[in-house]
Order: structure tokens, then C-alpha cells, then sequence
């Protein structure tokens, strides 16, 4: 990769590393499901009135939209909601890459090569570390349901995989329709139409930044940066990225939300990064080994949509 598309990978990482505590600190006082509701609202209007919708169907993009955003992030901010340490979080998302390489094997016939194996085996082990020492100290429920969200994410990637989309911003916009009024409709059935209404009414200027954020640089910026380099460079020179996203997250939530991982959370998480390493870096053309992609990562250069077109005039 060249320093500049080096550089930029370096600012998506820093863009989704620090989204975890933007989540957690716009969630103080807004039930998390509306939250979310707001977040997918954004990301859909105005773009799609500018973007192609992918040439998969709709009932893919339903499908993926289920898994890849509603399902996903409803669990993390429910998630984060209950107390899950927004730097924790970060962490135990990463686990889709494991579910990944797992649910592709059984639905797609992807074989998984040895050495993912191994990062499989070795990422399961540091999560196991990671789970028993949280349990301790704190409550499980929340953590399980984190693991939820990145079953959901990694049933996300597979859809999205075996659809072949094309575009991969397009897929992140129109999928986004399908969140907003099933969240909508949970928030105020969990919540009650008054916490709902009053949360409407009185947004606070920290809830409103951070659902810009998400919406904006998170998802738009992010995956519009993110998909084009995965079009101009092999899975193995671009994904290894991902793994600075939880050293971010946790370095973050230290720094602004005084977040202290245990030692126990810190072994954990290094077997576990130690394990992810192992199972996304592979050795260039003819290795043999699954690639696993970032939600909506395209497979081809071709892109249906202007605003795809400008991110990738940008980028050169």
C-alpha cells in the first residue's frame, strides 16, 4: 500500500476505534434502540436519493441490513446501555473475524486454511481469558450480549459475501433503511412511548454529536474509505488494520471515561488480538487462505453510485 492509502486505513481504524465511546457517551440518557434508530436515519437520508440501491435484490439487502446493522448494533448499544465498558466492547466485537472464518466454512464451503485454525484456536482461548476474568468482576449479561453482536456482524459478512455485492458504500446506505423503524418500534415497546417522546424532545447536544459521528464519519466516511481501499488491495494488506480498532477503543475509554482493563482483560485481549493476527494476515497471491471482508467490502472496482465515485477519485 502506498503511505497515503496506509494513512488513510491508519484514520478508518482511529474512526472506528473511537466510535465505541462516542456510542457510550451519547447513550447517557437516550434509550439505546431509539438511539440507534436516529443513527441508521441519518445514514440512509439524504444519500439514498443518490445512490444506486446494490444489484443483489431486496431481499439480500433485507437480509444483510438484519444482520450487518440492525442486528449488530441494536445488541451493542443494548450492550453498552447495560454497562458494557465501551473499551471491552471494542474488543469483543473483534470476535466476528473468528465467527466469520467458522459460520463460512459451514455455509459457504470455505475451508478454513491451518494457520486460521490455529488464529481460531488461539482467539478463542485469549476470549475465554477475557470472558472469565470480566465475569468476576462484573456482570455477564452485558457481555453476552456483545458476543451476540458480533455473531450478528459475522452473519452479516457471510450474506454479504455469498451476495457478491459490488458496492459496497450503496449496500451501507440502502441496507440502513431496514433499521430504523423495527428499532423505533422495540424502543418504544421496551421504553414506553413517554421515555421515547421525552428522549425526542429533549435531545442533548452530546447525543446529537455522537449520532453524528456514527453516522457520519463512522459509517459513511468510514466504509466509503474502507470499501475502496479493499477494491485496490489484497484482503491481506488492507484487514490487518482492524486489529488497532480495539487497541483505539481501549486506549480511548482509559483516557476519556477513566476505563481501567483489568490484567486478566489485557492477556486475554493480546492472545486474543495474538489469534485475530494469525487469522486475517496472510501471505499475499496464492496462499490459499479465506479472505474475510469488512461489512459491505466490494469485489469488484466498478461502483454504481457518485458519491463511491468521488471517495475513489479522492483516494487516486
Amino acid at each position: 500500500m502506498t503511505l497515503k492509502h496506509s494513512l488513510l486505513a491508519l484514520l478508518v481504524a482511529l474512526i472506528w476505534g473511537l466510535n465505541f465511546v462516542v456510542i457510550d457517551e451519547g447513550l447517557d440518557g437516550m434509550p439505546p434502540l431509539l438511539f440507534v434508530a436516529l443513527r441508521f436515519v441519518l445514514v440512509a437520508i439524504p444519500a439514498v436519493f443518490f445512490i444506486r440501491p446494490p444489484q443483489i435484490g431486496w431481499r439480500n439487502i433485507l437480509a444483510i441490513g438484519s444482520f450487518l446493522s440492525f442486528g449488530q448494533f441494536a445488541l451493542l448499544y443494548l450492550a453498552l446501555h447495560l454497562g458494557m465498558p465501551a473499551g471491552l466492547a471494542s474488543l469483543l466485537l473483534q470476535t466476528q473475524v473468528i465467527l466469520t472464518v467458522l459460520i463460512a466454512a459451514g455455509v459457504l464451503g470455505e475451508r478454513p486454511t491451518p494457520r486460521q485454525l490455529i488464529g481460531v484456536v488461539v482467539g478463542t482461548l485469549g476470549l475465554g481469558i477475557v470472558v472469565v476474568g470480566h465475569s468476576i468482576v462484573a456482570p455477564w449479561v452485558p457481555l453476552v450480549i456483545t458476543l451476540g453482536a458480533a455473531l450478528s456482524w459475522a452473519i452479516g459478512n457471510v450474506l454479504s459475501r455469498r451476495a457478491k455485492v459490488a458496492s459496497g458504500l450503496s449496500l451501507v446506505v440502502w441496507s440502513a433503511l431496514v433499521v430504523p423503524l423495527p428499532s423505533a418500534a422495540l424502543a418504544v415497546l421496551l421504553d414506553g412511548p413517554d421515555a421515547v417522546g421525552y428522549a425526542l424532545t429533549h435531545l442533548s447536544l452530546v447525543s446529537i454529536l455522537s449520532t453524528l459521528y456514527t453516522a457520519v464519519a463512522a459509517s459513511l466516511v468510514g466504509y466509503g474509505i474502507w470499501n475502496s481501499l479493499m477494491a485496490r488491495y489484497p484482503t491481506s494488506a488492507v484487514v490487518p488494520f482492524t486489529l488497532l480498532v480495539p487497541v483505539i477503543g481501549i486506549a480511548a475509554a482509559w483516557l476519556v471515561q477513566g476505563e481501567v482493563p483489568t490484567l486478566t482483560e489485557i492477556l486475554g485481549g493480546a492472545v486474543m488480538l495474538a489469534g485475530l493476527a494469525t487469522a486475517v494476515i496472510t501471505t499475499g497471491k496464492g496462499s490459499g487462505s479465506l479472505k474475510v471482508p469488512r461489512p459491505g467490502a466490494r469485489t469488484e472496482r466498478k461502483l454504481f453510485n457518485p458519491v463511491g465515485k468521488q471517495v475513489d477519485d479522492a483516494l487516486g
